[in-house]
């Protein structure tokens, strides 16, 4: 097949993007397609540029400042995509781009209007998915566990009040844990909340949930092996995430048959939830008294040699390129009548 691979952009994710879309490429020629790479920020690809990037993999270890992304829109995303081969060129277009217009559903409805089969879940799905507080809504009316929450504005005395402390401040519509911070004084709120709106308009102060982190990846109908996630820091941030030997990802992870088969449960309804597509990393936290709150759904989820859905994959005997076909099969099926591509 003729694939092209969307990759980079210009969100506060493009350095995870650029590492996990180059994987992609590599790994799908390796099954024997055709494909085109592109960064959205400023085109195709050579071979050459591909394989020299491929050498660097994740180019920093903190989220980029946004006046260096600004300055990678040499053009925009919507240029980009009219440049991209047509239905009977490109057989499917496998979306490697994070956070941003790659994942909010921008590049999903863009494609649709260019009748391009494309890889992972439609515009309304990656929308719903990519802004917290709906999707959080979403879980709860499917009987989904999810943290108490408040949306900035919020006083120091409303949060405690609500929520109590510690609570994690967060955009409301970014990924990789950017603009993340966990608040365990109340003069540190405040200030949490100016840095998260430094990466979206929208802030979400989230019930901190200690416990276990474990993840479910959705491959398919198929929910794949639990992980749990042990990192160096206090939480699975952007550094433990990108960064080799900054976090321990034990997959399956070490709990009882009984909790796997809730927890893949919980991940097949959130999923369903939000009428998600082809394959997503739904993501939770562990009590100490064994109950799971869904932290939030991942449409998008990365694909570098550190990223969970690649180690899920593995757990199941599914290699990272049998994973990438797969990923393009599914995006190849009829959709569903009735299902929101």
């Amino acid at each position: 097949m003729d694939i092209t691979v969307l990759m980079g952009g210009t969100s506060s994710e493009r350095d995870v993007s650029m590492a996990s879309g180059l994987r992609v490429a590599e790994a799908l020629r390796l099954k024997g397609h055709s494909v085109t790479a592109v960064d959205t920020a400023f085109g195709i690809l050579s071979e050459e540029e591909q394989g020299a990037m491929r050498q660097t993999g994740v180019m920093r270890a903190l989220p980029p400042e946004q006046e260096s992304l600004d300055q990678l829109a040499s053009e925009t995303l919507a240029a980009t995509v009219r440049k991209l081969p047509g239905h009977g060129e490109a057989d499917v277009v496998f979306i490697g781009l994070h956070g941003g217009q790659g994942e909010d559903g921008t590049i999903q409805a863009l494609l649709d209007l260019r009748g391009v089969p494309y890889t992972g879940s439609g515009h309304l799905a990656s929308a719903l998915a990519m802004d917290k507080d709906l999707s959080k809504r979403l879980f709860r009316d499917a009987g989904v566990t999810t943290p108490d929450w408040l949306m900035a504005p919020a006083t120091d005395e409303e949060v405690i009040a609500v929520l109590g402390l510690p609570v994690i401040v967060k955009p409301s519509k970014q990924g990789s844990t950017v603009g993340l911070t966990l608040v365990k004084a109340a003069g540190q709120i405040q200030p949490a909340i100016v840095e998260a709106r430094r990466y979206d308009d929208e802030v979400m102060i989230e019930r901190y949930i200690p416990g276990r982190e474990l993840t479910v990846g959705i491959l398919g109908e198929d929910a794949l092996p639990v992980g749990e996630i042990i990192p160096v820091h206090e939480i699975y941030d952007y550094e433990c995430k990108y960064t080799a030997g900054m976090a321990r990802e034990v997959f399956p992870a070490e709990i009882t048959p009984e909790q796997t088969a809730a927890i893949q449960e919980q991940a097949r309804w959130a999923f369903r939830a939000l009428k998600l597509r082809g394959y997503a990393r739904i993501d939770f936290r562990m009590t100490g008294d064994g109950t799971f709150q869904c932290l939030e759904a991942n449409t998008l989820p990365g694909m570098t040699e550190l990223s969970l859905i690649p180690q899920a994959a593995a757990a199941a005997g599914i290699t990272f390129p049998e994973l990438c076909e797969r990923i393009v099969q599914l995006a190849l099926q009829p959709q569903v009548p009735g299902e929101t591509r």
